[in-house]
């Protein structure tokens, strides 16, 4: 079987990650939490030959969606998320003045998510799992035949999200993890909306939050 394309584009003051997700076979692609940038998210789009179909995101904090609705617009792509962050996506602009930042228009919602569905795009099948404890609605995307899962801000190499924000658990997150990521397997690849990839092996053994010899207070780090 042929693996997916995974690239990414590093966007925008806090430097997340907007990932293009492709199938080898139709250049069919999905972008994943398009945040900023969008010309570097269309330069990643055009150096591997690939054309996006919907956008689908992890969860509707600021630096996840803030190019949703240039790809919207200029592309006329559906845009995906999990109902329980519509009140984030609404919240959009106070977002951007808590942060001091721009912000784009709140984009229109064309698909509402739900735990466990499948979407199909090219030859590749995502599965949802709702990872409530970042945010409400917060999502992990998981191809299983890849061994592959996006894991938004719900946890990093080293670190988890951070649960200080409205909405957010922090028992609700080490849950997640725990009970629906971990199960997945050891040799299970995700990539997560900042820093560098990891295995759910790696981050069960040693992350310092969540991991078997966790002993952090499990805030994680300042990220969004």
């Amino acid at each position: 079987m042929d693996k997916p394309i995974v690239a990414w584009a590093t966007v925008g003051p806090f430097r997340q990650n907007s990932y293009v997700l492709g199938d080898p076979v139709t250049k069919d692609a999905v972008l994943v939490d398009p945040g900023d940038e969008p010309k570097a998210i269309e330069a990643v789009l055009e150096r591997e030959g690939l054309t996006p179909r919907f956008i689908l995101n992890t969860h509707a904090h600021i630096d996840h969606v803030g190019a949703v609705h240039h790809f919207q617009q200029k592309w006329k792509l559906p845009f995906y998320l999990h109902p329980g962050d519509r009140d984030w996506l609404e919240a959009l602009p106070l977002q951007g003045r808590m942060f001091d930042v721009p912000t784009s228009p709140i984009p229109h919602v064309d698909r509402w998510i739900a735990d466990g569905e499948t979407i199909a795009f090219g030859g590749k099948r995502i599965e949802v799992i709702h990872t409530p404890g970042h945010t409400p609605g917060g999502c992990c995307l998981l191809l299983r035949d890849d061994g592959i899962l996006f894991t938004g801000d719900t946890i990093f190499a080293g670190s988890i999200g951070r649960t200080d924000f409205p909405g957010g658990s922090l028992e609700e997150l080490l849950a997640s993890i725990r009970e629906k990521l971990f199960p997945l397997g050891d040799e299970v690849t995700f990539y997560s909306g900042h820093g560098p990839p990891s295995t759910l092996g790696k981050e069960r053994r040693d992350n310092p939050f969540v991991g078997e010899n966790a002993t952090g207070s499990g805030r994680g780090k300042k990220y969004v």
